[in-house]
C-alpha cells in the first residue's frame, strides 16, 4: 500500500492516443491550457486526477511533471506509454514497471561519473516502491482478467502477442529513438539489468526526486528497439498500448488507498 493516500494523481502520456480513453472516462472533466499543453482535471474511478500529454523527449516530460506539481497540485505521478525492449526476454506486448530509471545519454564526465546526474549523486532514480507495487498488481490483474477480452484477435495475430508478462526493473531514457540492434547492445552493456528504452521516464523521475513526489512508470513494449522498431508503431499504440493503459489505470484507481467507497 502507498504510505500516503493519493490526493490528486497526475497521469502523463507522451502521445494523444495513449490517453484518449482516460480523458473520455473522466467525470466532471475540465480542461486548462497552459504552456502548449492541455491539462484535463476530473475524477477517474473515484480518484481526483489530472491527465496531460507531455509530448516527446526528456525536456518536454520534465516541464510537464513540474507543472503538474507546482501549478495543478498533484501529489503522485503516473507515467504511461510505450517503450522498446531492452532484453530478449521482454517481448512485444509485455509490460515493464520501472523500479529505477537512468538517462542513458547523460555524460558529464570527467567532472561527474558517466550517467550520474550532476549535483544529485544519482544515476539510477528509484521509483516509489509502494506506488510501483500497486501498479504492478493492476498490470497483473489486467493480464489475468482483461487482456484476452480487450485486445482483439487480429491485433494478437498481427503483433504476435502471446500472454503478456509483467516485468519490474530498469528503464533507460534518452533523447534518441533507439532503432538498431548495435545501439541496444551497447546500452545493455552499459546498464546491466536493462529491460526497456524510451524517451521520457528518467526525466520525470529526476523531477519527482527533486520535488519529493512519489511516482511510477509503466511501459507497454511496442518493439524490439531494432531496425523494425517503426513498423506499424502508431497502429500498435492505438489498438494495443492505449487499451493496456486504460484498463491498468482503471484497476489502479479502483484499488488505490484513500479512494471513496
Amino acid at each position: 500500500m502507498i504510505n500516503h493516500p493519493i490526493t490528486r494523481l497526475g497521469i502523463i502520456s507522451a502521445l494523444h492516443e495513449e490517453q484518449e480513453g482516460l480523458v473520455q472516462a473522466m467525470q466532471g472533466a475540465a480542461t486548462v491550457a497552459h504552456g502548449m499543453r492541455d491539462y484535463t482535471m476530473g475524477q477517474l474511478w473515484g480518484i481526483d486526477a489530472v491527465c496531460v500529454l507531455s509530448r516527446i523527449g526528456k525536456v518536454a516530460a520534465a516541464m510537464t511533471a513540474i507543472m503538474l506539481v507546482e501549478k495543478f497540485g498533484v501529489t503522485h505521478i503516473l507515467f504511461t506509454g510505450v517503450a522498446g525492449s531492452g532484453d530478449a526476454l521482454v517481448r512485444v506486448g509485455d509490460i515493464v514497471i520501472g523500479e529505477a530509471l537512468v538517462q542513458h545519454d547523460m555524460d558529464a564526465s570527467p567532472l561527474f561519473p558517466r550517467y550520474e546526474v550532476p549535483l544529485t549523486g544519482i544515476a539510477r532514480f528509484p521509483s516509489d516502491s509502494r506506488l510501483s507495487g500497486q501498479l504492478a498488481g493492476a498490470a497483473r490483474g489486467f493480464v489475468d482478467s482483461d487482456f484476452m477480452e480487450v485486445i482483439g484477435k487480429e491485433e494478437r495475430h498481427d503483433f504476435r502477442l502471446g500472454q503478456p508478462t509483467v516485468h519490474r526493473g530498469l528503464i533507460a531514457s534518452g533523447d534518441q529513438f533507439v532503432s538498431s540492434r548495435a545501439h541496444i547492445e551497447r546500452l545493455k552493456v552499459a546498464h546491466p539489468g536493462l529491460l526497456a528504452v524510451e524517451m521520457e521516464g528518467a526525466a520525470v523521475a529526476q523531477v519527482c526526486f527533486e520535488l519529493g513526489v512519489p511516482f511510477a512508470v509503466i511501459r507497454t513494449i511496442s518493439d524490439n528497439a531494432n531496425e523494425d522498431a517503426a513498423t506499424d508503431f502508431m497502429r500498435f499504440v492505438k489498438s494495443v498500448a492505449a487499451r493496456y493503459a486504460f484498463h491498468i489505470v482503471r484497476r489502479f484507481c479502483q484499488d488505490a488507498p484513500g479512494r471513496p467507497d
